[in-house]
C-alpha cells in the first residue's frame, strides 16, 4: 500500500515556510511512500556506530522540534538548529550544505 499526504494539508504542515507556488508543486508531484517504510523494523541504526549530524527545523510542523532534538540526542548527533519547517533542505539549503561539509570533513 502506498501513502500520500493530502495535498490540502501540504502547505500547513509539510511545506510550511515555503512559497505557496513551490508548496503546490511539491504537493502535486509527491512520490508515494510505501507503508512498509513506517511499519517495518529497519535494523541496527547507523548512528549506533558512526558519527551523526542533525539539522533541526525549529518551525517543523510534521515532527515537533522537541522530538527531533530528542532523537538527535539519542544518536549523539551534532545538532544545528535552523528557523525552518520540515523541508529545511529546500528552505535553508546553505545551512544544510554547511552541515554536510562539516560532517564530511570530520569523518574523512
Amino acid at each position: 500500500m502506498d501513502l500520500y499526504l493530502q495535498p490540502g494539508k501540504f502547505p500547513e504542515c509539510f511545506t510550511s515556510g515555503l512559497p505557496a507556488r513551490q508548496a503546490g508543486e511539491l504537493a502535486a508531484t509527491q512520490r508515494p511512500l510505501a507503508s512498509a517504510a513506517v511499519t517495518e523494523a529497519s535494523g541496527t541504526p547507523a548512528w549506533a556506530t558512526i558519527p551523526s549530524w542533525a539539522v533541526v527545523g525549529t518551525a517543523d510542523k510534521v515532527i515537533p522540534p522537541t522530538e527531533l532534538l530528542a532523537m538527535a540526542a539519542t544518536a549523539g548527533a551534532h545538532v544545528t538548529k535552523v528557523n525552518a519547517g520540515h523541508l529545511s533542505l529546500i528552505s535553508a539549503p546553505g545551512t544544510v550544505a554547511q552541515v554536510i561539509i562539516r560532517a564530511a570533513a570530520a569523518t574523512s
